[in-house]
């Protein structure tokens, strides 16, 4: 061997050694390597805003304890209606056939309609009352309507307060779901002449009020809203 082998050999032993001390070796205890897209699927974590969550769930997990959001059947319509009550197996009823269902929903946007309705309905807004009513109910407020346009009256009603609306009926039938609601208010009304001598209700007075009336949709429809289908009053 010349000098020259001789002296690659050495380099090479020598580079072998320096590459063994800074990299180590390998023992069989070593960790596996962090998976860092793992740890974000498992935590819901982002790197950055490129990154996309993998649908999917963690199998071989301790299931989770029930969360408050986890309602018993017997607190389903709690606030709303006592287990075992009519009302309450008629919203059971409602519910089975429409999973979107949600009577407190229901009953925000049912206060919202009763002021609509009500204030539409004095100033003879016919476009407005068509939305809202069955065509039943929609012809019964046009006959009044045009009973006040005949005489040349106009009634003027705003509303004080809304007290309190509350389900005391539900029902489904087929394919149509009906809720029945009573509303408390309070409102000022009168209805004066041509002249503008009042000649009902009182502009100065502020009336208790109690109607109750009822909704109804079509659950198979595509359509989400509700029309008034009956009213009635009560002391």
């Amino acid at each position: 061997m010349d000098i020259y082998t001789i002296i690659f050999l050495a380099l090479a032993v020598f580079i072998f050694l320096r590459l063994r001390n800074v990299l180590g070796q390998r023992t069989g205890n070593e960790r596996p390597p962090f998976d860092r897209a793992a740890r974000n699927v498992l935590t819901g974590a982002q790197d950055n805003n490129n990154v996309v969550p993998i649908p999917g769930a963690v199998i071989d997990q301790a299931p989770l304890a029930p969360t408050a959001d986890v309602v018993p059947p017997t607190d389903r319509w709690k606030g709303l209606a006592e287990a075992g009550t009519p009302l309450a197996l008629g919203l059971d009823a409602i519910a089975a056939q429409d999973s979107s269902f949600d009577p407190r929903h229901f009953l925000s946007g049912a206060k919202s309609a009763y002021e609509m309705i009500v204030l539409a309905f004095a100033n003879g807004d016919r476009r407005a009352l068509k939305d809202l009513l069955s065509s039943e109910v929609y012809e019964s407020f046009e006959t009044v309507i045009k009973d006040r346009e005949k005489h040349e009256q106009k009634t003027e009603t705003r509303f004080v307060s809304i007290d309190k609306a509350e389900l005391v009926g539900a029902e489904a039938r087929d394919r149509a779901a009906q809720l029945t609601v009573r509303f408390v208010s309070q409102m000022i009304t009168a209805t004066r002449d041509k002249a503008g001598t009042v000649v009902d209700g009182s502009p100065d007075t502020v009336a208790d009020i109690t109607d109750v009336w009822t909704f109804a949709r079509d659950i198979t429809s595509r359509d989400p809203n509700w029309k008034l289908v009956g009213t009635g009053s009560a002391q």
